[in-house]
């Protein structure tokens, strides 16, 4: 038993080793873009998946600016489609299963948003609708897949691809949550930094106001 969580914890160490962070590095500034533009971020998946989606949101949308949340003017808007589950079986009863996602993200779409469409497979029809459907509204398009990165890889804009033999889920699974934990722990460093000098800036400036005072 020992062994097989060594040969477990090697695999998924090796994966670590060797993530894409190029394609890392480009979805963050994709991130970037969307907050600085006021736009919105979908985030869709399957199973695991939409588990891992729902996660990040909320991570997204709280966590990142947890060190200023009273007075942050302006926050990243992510949202996992659909937002609920009538609006899921809805989707899939009244229309098919494929349209639950590219459904509720016609109603939403501007092209100043981003699709993070999350799928360990790469070829669920229902992330590639989707995807299809930002892609025909130029929205740039961040691809979380595995094995061989399916239909979704040369898809997307900033190909995030977890490289496996197929069925691998666990592993692949694993690591795109620490790929979406990466993106948090970046953008809420890059705020925390941008608050706290901001605070220097104005204590510094308080400081020569009062110097200023004192010598008059």
């Amino acid at each position: 038993m020992e062994e097989y969580i060594r040969q477990f914890s090697d695999k998924a160490i090796a994966l670590l080793r060797n993530l894409p962070t190029v394609e890392i590095a480009k979805a963050m500034n994709i991130l970037q873009a969307a907050f600085e533009r006021d736009g919105r971020i979908y985030v869709i998946g399957n199973g695991g998946s939409l588990a891992l989606a729902t996660h990040w949101v909320a991570d997204f949308n709280k966590t990142v600016f947890s060190h200023n949340l009273s007075e942050q003017q302006r926050r990243f808007q992510a949202i996992r489609l659909p937002t609920t589950e009538e609006e899921l079986t809805a989707w899939a009863n009244d229309i098919g299963y494929d349209m639950v996602f590219a459904g509720p993200l016609g109603n939403y779409i501007q092209d100043t948003d981003v699709l993070i469409a999350i799928s360990s497979s790469g070829n669920s029809e229902s992330i590639i609708r989707a995807v299809d459907l930002a892609r025909s509204h130029q929205v740039p398009v961040i691809g979380i897949s595995g094995f061989d990165g399916g239909r979704l890889n040369p898809l997307s804009d900033a190909k995030i691809m977890i490289v496996t033999p197929k069925g691998e889920y666990e592993l692949v699974e694993g690591i795109h949550a620490v790929v979406l934990h990466i993106f948090t722990k970046y953008f809420k460093d890059y705020f925390g930094y941008i608050h706290h000098r901001g605070e220097h800036a104005a204590q510094t400036s308080s400081l020569a106001v009062t110097a200023v005072a004192t010598v008059n």
